[in-house]
């Protein structure tokens, strides 16, 4: 075996190193990282022992990133919103794949070649998307929800597609897939029933006597979902390390410790999920570049513009408000892994050339590299192209509107809060007494509907919504309050509230104190840093001796936990 710990070194030192200029360049670490393996493919020929084991660090990677996706989601949703959006990431496949066929033929492409670049079109990355989302803290939102779901929907499609494509590699005829595509729809049924059996009636007490002790709590949990991902992507049962790593995470959504377990693995998630890219970034190939160059661009273009508008469409057509059909949108706008396996494997078939194989691989850097960029300022990319998208959205069967209590035309003089769950909760109990009109704004559909039995009006959307900032009355209000630890949403709402409402007092979160001095440049009247907040207030009721009010916050503490 090669020196594995000098090729790991040569890894991390220069995707640290590129990663940060990418940070000075306010663009995204995972280009940092793709470039990482572009640089080294053809500088360090891995041997071929420590390649295998680069290989299974990056899938460990991905299968940790799926299940602190997981973590977060909880199977209900799933039901909830996955009926409402078979239609929609269906709708997206068919149309996606017919119209990405067409524009391979006119650029020349054989029918097989198109066929197979029109499938790779289809497919968007669900790994890059979650990462960019949960490093935006956005994964709670309707729109990353929904775009959950259709990236799922396009991973198992993908899956179904590479067993039909090794069935057919292996000549065995037309009846053995129809076979091995019933047997998977069978073995997925009892996965998932199993998943929610326990999500529901067993692994929610179980892991809260785990809790007791940390790191039987993160052993636990590393065994559970390495050994059901092992199960899942076992030949016995077929599924990818993807979909094994997604269904652990969803199996502990309903545990009271699924935010400690998100906690400890997440340093774990970061490390082999940079191996991941890197190793991604070294296994492009570039063959007969300037040939590829100018059909690469036009392909590129489509998946960057054409394919987020055909999801727009569609979402807008089923009921949706055009800021969430942009959303979701841009979150699409590139290929996926998958798509270069597909056609990689297409490739060994003799299906396509090798030129294919470096189209493909081009459009993957250039999507790759621009929805980053897309999804990291979907906001301000909605403000400015906002008002040009009215044709999204239907007048009446908004699904993603909720607003649950009428007079917010007649607001003046009332306290905002933006959050509803978590510290927003302890805000809204300390105002309950004071008698002013509460306004809550969440973007989570979950929270909104828990507020219901509280005397406070209810809106479900984003803060950074100039329409969401509109119907809450926010040039009116006397205080505004953001629970919410995203600076640039923070930013964006002290902009608008300076620009429209001088007299409100502003109180916004942050996590760290480079943020905090950020948004206190930007006027902020306060800027709430947790681990302070929550030290002088314990501190100052243990000083006092104030033993009542902490028996009090126990007892509201022990309520929130249920």
């Amino acid at each position: 075996m090669g020196n594995l710990f000098l090729d790991i070194t040569v890894i991390i030192c220069l995707a640290a190193g590129l990663s940060l200029i990418f940070r000075l360049l306010k663009q995204p670490e995972i280009l940092a990282y793709i470039l990482t393996g572009i640089i080294i493919g053809p500088l360090i020929v891995f041997r071929s022992a420590n390649q295998d084991i680069l290989q299974t660090m990056s899938q460990l990677g991905i299968t940790l990133l799926l299940f602190m996706v997981g973590l977060e989601i909880r199977v209900s949703d799933l039901f909830t919103l996955g009926k409402s959006l078979l239609a929609v990431a269906l709708g997206q496949i068919l149309v996606t794949f017919s119209l990405g066929f067409v524009l391979a033929s006119l650029l020349n492409f054989a029918i097989l070649p198109s066929f197979y670049i029109a499938i790779a079109l289809t497919f968007s990355t669900t790994v890059i998307v979650v990462k960019i989302l949960s490093d935006k803290r956005d994964l709670h939102s309707l729109y990353a929800k929904i775009s959950l779901v259709i990236l799922l929907a396009q991973d198992l499609l993908a899956i179904l597609l590479l067993m039909f494509l090794s069935g057919f590699s292996q000549q065995t005829g037309g009846a053995l897939p129809l076979a091995q595509f019933f047997l998977i729809a069978i073995k997925g049924i009892v996965l998932f029933t199993g998943v929610w059996y326990l999500s529901i009636n067993i692994f929610p007490k179980l892991f809260e006597l785990i809790a007791r002790s940390s790191e039987t709590l993160f052993l636990v949990s590393m065994a559970w979902v390495f050994g059901l991902t092992a199960l899942v992507s076992s030949p016995y049962v077929g599924f990818s390390t993807e979909i094994g790593g997604f269904l652990a995470g969803l199996a502990l959504a309903n545990s009271i410790v699924n935010y400690q377990i998100i906690a400890k693995a997440k340093i774990l998630r970061d490390f082999f999920i940079v191996i991941f890219f890197v190793l991604l970034g070294a296994q492009m190939n570039f063959v007969n570049f300037s040939k590829v160059l100018i059909p690469a661009i036009i392909i590129s273009i489509f998946v960057l513009a054409v394919k987020p508008l055909i999801i727009m469409i569609i979402l807008g057509l089923t009921g949706y408000r055009k800021r969430t059909s942009f959303l979701t949108g841009i979150t699409h706008s590139q290929i996926s892994e998958f798509s270069l396996i597909i056609i990689f494997l297409g490739n060994k078939l003799g299906h396509v050339s090798d030129s294919v194989v470096s189209l493909t691989t081009l459009v993957a850097i250039i999507t790759f590299a621009f929805s980053s960029y897309l999804i990291l300022q979907g906001n301000k990319l909605y403000l400015s192209f906002g008002k040009k998208i009215n044709f999204l959205e239907r007048k009446h069967n908004k699904k993603d509107e909720i607003v649950a209590t009428d007079g917010l035309e007649n607001l003046k003089d009332h306290v905002v809060v933006v959050g509803g769950d978590q510290m927003g909760q302890s805000i809204l109990d300390a105002l309950s007494d004071s008698g002013d009109e509460v306004v809550v704004i969440d973007f989570d559909p979950t929270v909104v509907q828990k507020l219901v039995t509280q005397k406070v009006h209810r809106l479900f959307g984003d803060i950074s919504d100039l329409d969401i900032q509109e119907r809450a009355q926010i040039d009116n209000a006397k205080l505004v309050i953001s629970t919410i630890p995203d600076v640039e949403d923070n930013l964006l709402l002290l902009k608008e509230l300076r620009h429209e409402n001088r007299k409100a007092k502003v109180v916004v979160m942050a996590l760290d104190g480079y943020d905090a001095k950020l948004l206190y440049r930007a006027k902020a009247d306060y800027v709430i840093l947790p681990h302070l907040a929550g030290g002088m207030h314990i501190a100052k009721m243990l000083v006092e001796e104030d033993w009542e009010k902490i028996e009090k916050l126990k007892q509201k503490d022990l309520e929130y936990l249920k």
